[in-house]
């Protein structure tokens, strides 16, 4: 552009005025821009990146290599691999200036770390090419998406809520009934069929006749975690919802690590549900079925009538994480309760998140909503649902206490 304004006013100069000088004082600007238009071409650059793996877990790091190929000779090539939010360059130049002869390629390792879980789409690359006297420019676009899986890192629980039923596969929580297991539940008199090595020997002798131990089993139980995703409460980068999926998935992990049955549903604007499952396919499935939830804004009324049933064996330990913010999450877990599902819920209190106004008004307000959401957690204890308060700055092992402590209580009380 300056040698252009250069040439113009040369020639512009040199008619006004009648003289040949100013013309002679252009010409060389006039060449360069002559050997330049010459030289114009469209550069013939590839670009494509390699990515080591498409799962990860929050806050891990993953290789890519940026390979950049010349079909023609380039001066300058500059390369920028756009970053989702989430994704951090932790080693490597990004962007990278290159000079390329034609056919040559170089490969350039990247290493980004893994910020916050999320899908993600990687590969949108932004060349620009110049010439050697930065003349001209070229820009363009290179779209080749690899899709990455962040997973959430689950927390550590020392302790899990532990189902009223049992299936009878093999686990590790220990059944009610009676049988071949690890823990042990009374003694009894010999019977014929009874195992030699079942027999109390020390007990035998004080009572002068077999006596025999009795144990609990251990087996698996069918857990299904059901995700409220009616309504959220968002400031800034802290999210009822994004805590509320974080805490399902650190319970879906554990509970499939103690070898239970998981099953999932989002029940909000859109229902997504996952059948009970095992093993580590199950976890693969049920940590995209968390990536892909979203909340979805709908008016319609929703009961547990949409669920189906195969989903919620009967029996089964249903864990409800929601926010008690929507009125249909709210009626479908007094719903699930009424059905006689062994139910407990894990409140995402929105509070921490949620600040009282600076009017008289706006703080009366505030006060009103946190004694009604007081006297809705009384009422859902009331029918016998263990309710815990959890925010995502806490551990999530002090919540899961709570319940189990709730459930131990309200057990005894029962009998």
């Amino acid at each position: 552009m300056v040698y252009a304004a250069l040439c113009a006013l040369g020639f512009v100069t040199a008619l006004a005025a009648h003289r040949p000088e100013p013309v002679a004082l252009a010409a060389p600007f006039a060449l360069v821009l002559a050997v330049a238009a010459l030289a114009d071409r469209d550069p013939k650059v590839r670009a494509w990146i390699e990515v080591g793996r498409d799962r990860a877990l929050e806050g891990e790091e993953m290789e890519v290599a940026l390979t950049i190929r010349a079909d023609s000779h380039v001066d300058q090539v500059e390369a920028l691999l756009v970053l989702p939010d989430g994704l951090e360059l932790v080693e490597g130049a990004n962007p990278v200036s290159l000079q390329l002869r034609e056919g040559d390629d170089q490969t350039l390792p990247v290493r980004l770390r893994a910020t916050h879980w999320g899908a993600y789409a990687l590969g949108d690359l932004r060349l620009r090419a110049r010439d050697p006297l930065a003349l001209w420019t070229r820009e363009w676009r290179v779209a080749r998406p690899h899709h990455l899986q962040i997973y959430p890192r689950p927390e550590a629980l020392r302790e899990l809520v532990t189902p009223v039923r049992t299936n009878q596969a093999i686990g590790n929580t220990v059944a009610r009934a009676k049988g071949d297991g690890l823990e042990f539940a009374d003694v009894r008199q010999f019977v014929p069929g009874d195992r030699v090595r079942s027999v109390n020997w020390r007990a035998s002798a004080r009572r002068a006749e077999l006596i025999v131990n009795e144990r609990h089993p251990e087996r698996s139980g069918d857990i299904v975690l059901f995700l409220d995703t009616f309504a959220e409460v968002r400031k800034l980068d802290e999210s009822s919802l994004d805590s509320a999926i974080r805490a399902t998935a650190t319970l879906a992990d554990h509970y499939l690590a103690h070898r239970d049955r998981v099953g999932l549903v989002a029940f909000g604007g859109t229902l997504r549900w996952l059948a009970p499952g095992s093993g580590l396919r199950q976890r693969y499935l049920l940590v995209e079925a968390l990536l892909a939830t979203e909340l979805q804004f709908s008016y319609a009324w929703k009961n547990v009538d949409v669920i189906p049933g195969r989903t919620m064996p009967p029996g089964s330990l249903v864990i409800a994480v929601t926010p008690l913010l929507d009125p249909r999450g709210i009626a479908a877990l007094l719903d699930l309760r009424a059905r006689r599902h062994d139910l407990v819920v894990v409140e995402v209190s929105p509070l921490p998140i949620v600040e009282p106004g600076s009017e008289p008004h706006e703080q009366l307000a505030y006060r009103l909503w946190r004694l009604r959401r007081d006297e809705l957690v009384t009422r859902l204890e009331g029918r016998g649902i263990a309710v815990a308060r959890w925010s995502g700055g806490s551990p999530l092992g002090a919540a899961i206490e709570e319940v189990r402590s709730f459930r131990r209580h309200a057990h005894l009380v029962r009998r």
